[in-house]
């Protein structure tokens, strides 16, 4: 079965946010700072620490 990444990705965040309740603050500035942080100098760093 394959499941695009988009539909595992929107599942498990809605998952998160039902069963952890984070404030709506937290998770707009996670989702403002990865994609700030994706576009700069530091995405190479990023890439290799995840990895």
């Amino acid at each position: 079965m394959d499941v695009p990444l988009w539909l595992a990705l929107l599942t498990v965040g809605y998952l998160g946010v039902k069963l952890i309740r984070p404030p709506w603050w937290l998770i707009a500035v996670l989702l403002l700072g990865g994609f700030l942080i994706a576009d700069s100098v530091l995405a190479p760093v990023v890439n290799g620490f995840v990895k």
